[in-house]
């Protein structure tokens, strides 16, 4: 992935704003504050607010993978996991990077990311729960709260020199700087993460321990940490005569030793079976709440509390972080040479075709798996999309409506749909997508596909200020508050305005203008607003 220096400075700038700044700016602009003593530790609110411009930035550098299908798969997961952990009351947000390496970090507020490579070398659910369970422990023990101290002290001279590597990077040139340029961020940033959380071998094995637990408590297999410990080893085993993949991001700020595998399996061996929270059907007892059930007998391998998306999702995955479309379609010609595909494999080839943008090559492989698997959602909503991409808008129509009859407030099914009304370009298309998305409205204020699609909705329909607020919305969860601002200001020059709306836009104005305002006082500027040129999702005014 290629990306402009300019944006490489503004997010490594603007990490160094949550990291970096003195107390009292912070104070004064309303912005995180990661340099209290240990004395006057952060507030819940203040670390949601790093962990959010952490999200923000990512995004602004065109790491995060934003799939609502994924998203909600990965939020299964990490929900149920934090509703077992110690801490159940924690908010957590858990988000994917479209890197292949294998990692994952956890960062203050609960926001942990997790990189498609992890997801693409597990084997099963169970072993991603297992590095989602470690991360999680690491937030309810706060091992996280502990290091911000550190990280000011630390943040300044990581951030300094990783801006050099990327200059260095943009000064070689050819067409390899652009991958110099995100491995240079990517490994800035991951050094930070690591110093802020401040790894010791108590931490880990305490890590370790509440995961563990956790797993168990969740309902998934608790020796799947250790099971992912040496899949790990033996990807190490694989790349030592590879200098540059010998050792994944995960172990560098993870360290791993014989002794700590045999010691997550020896914790593991002793948890007995608990009540657990499963996806994988009601209980039979009449005396237990619904969805809850006891295990007994030994805990299955395949993990009791798998949300049985685990392939569907990996396949996914593996579409959205290859280079290329193409280069997906490569992919599982190689392995169809080898043997034939399953039926997830079979649903990844079907969507890299769809991402190349041949509907009708998808349409063949996701009509038998339709017939095979009617009830499977991932499928469906597939065969949707390349319905109403290849001529068939009323199959597509009826299939979407059916399905939303069913499941109105399932998030991946009304964004699809959204999206597919959006591409018509008609009135009576955006009325039905605003209508679509409306059972969403109420918890998607950080939810940047959802503000995309309602902005379009909105926009079709003839609703001009509801689209300008969504877009306004999609840029600051992109990382680009100066453009939400612009737009917000426009917005406000309207004479339709009423005092609702007008009371909605100022108060968003008063939200992001300190943010604004400390970037430009860092010397950070968002060239495309200064250049008159704004950027994707935001629209003027009238």
């Amino acid at each position: 992935m290629t990306l402009f220096p300019r944006r490489l400075s503004t997010a490594l700038l603007a990490c160094l704003l949550a990291t970096g700044t003195a107390t009292a700016i912070a104070q004064d602009r309303g912005l995180p504050d990661i340099g209290s003593s240990a004395g006057s530790m952060l507030s819940p609110a203040r670390q949601a607010e790093y962990g959010a411009m952490v999200l923000a930035q990512l995004r602004h550098a065109g790491y995060v993978l934003d799939d609502p299908l994924l998203d909600g798969w990965l939020m299964d997961v990490g929900q149920r996991l934090s509703g077992a952990s110690d801490r159940p009351q924690q908010s957590f947000t858990f988000f994917m990077l479209r890197d292949r390496q294998i990692n994952a970090f956890a960062t203050l507020g609960g926001y942990i990311g997790m990189n498609a490579g992890l997801v693409l070398a597990a084997d099963r659910e169970d072993q991603v729960a297992g590095v989602l369970a470690h991360e999680i422990s690491h937030v309810t023990q706060q091992h996280v709260l502990r290091g911000a101290e550190k990280a000011q002290r630390e943040s300044l001279p990581i951030l300094l020199a990783t801006l050099g590597a990327i200059v260095a990077a943009q000064q070689a040139g050819g067409t390899s700087s652009g991958d110099a340029t995100s491995a240079a961020l990517m490994t800035g940033l991951g050094v930070l993460q690591q110093r802020q959380i401040n790894y010791t071998r108590d931490n880990e094995a305490e890590a370790d321990r509440i995961g563990i637990r956790t797993l168990a408590h969740a309902g998934y297999d608790p020796e799947a940490m250790a099971d992912f410990f040496q899949t790990l080893q033996s990807v190490v085993r694989m790349n030592q005569g590879d200098e540059r993949g010998a050792v994944p991001g995960y172990l560098q700020t993870h360290p791993l030793t014989l002794t700590r595998i045999s010691e997550a399996r020896e914790r593991a061996a002793k948890l007995e079976p608990t009540l657990a929270n499963t996806a994988a059907g009601p209980s039979n007892n009449p005396l237990l709440p619904p969805g809850l059930r006891i295990a007994t007998g030994a805990r299955s391998r395949q993990g009791q509390g798998s949300t049985g998306d685990f392939d569907w999702a990996r396949e996914r995955l593996r579409v959205l972080s290859a280079p290329t479309p193409a280069q997906a379609i490569r992919e599982y010609q190689q392995m169809r040479a080898k043997a034939p595909l399953d039926e997830a494999r079979r649903y990844g080839l079907a969507f890299a075709h769809q991402q190349a943008g041949q509907h009708a090559q998808a349409l063949q492989e996701l009509g038998p798996l339709a017939q095979a698997r009617p009830d499977n959602l991932w499928v469906q909503i597939a065969l949707g999309e390349s319905e109403a991409r290849t001529g068939h808008a009323q199959d597509a129509d009826r299939r979407f409506e059916a399905l939303l009859a069913r499941m109105p407030t399932h998030r991946a099914l009304a964004l699809g749909y959204a999206r597919l009304l959006g591409e018509r370009n008609t009135r009576e298309a955006g009325i039905r997508s605003v209508a679509v998305l409306r059972p969403l409205l109420g918890g998607a204020g950080d939810d940047l596909p959802f503000q995309q699609a309602y902005a379009r909705a909105n926009e079709i329909a003839g609703e001009p200020v509801r689209a300008g607020e969504a877009w306004a919305e999609a840029a600051y969860l992109s990382g680009r508050p100066e453009q939400a601002l612009v737009q917000l200001n426009n917005l406000k020059k309207r004479d339709d305005l009423d005092y609702y709306a007008r009371a909605r836009i100022d108060a968003r104005i008063a939200a992001i203008t300190p943010t604004v305002l400390e970037l430009r006082r860092q010397g950070v500027h968002d060239e495309e607003v200064r250049g008159g040129r704004l950027g994707f999702g935001v629209r003027t005014g009238r």
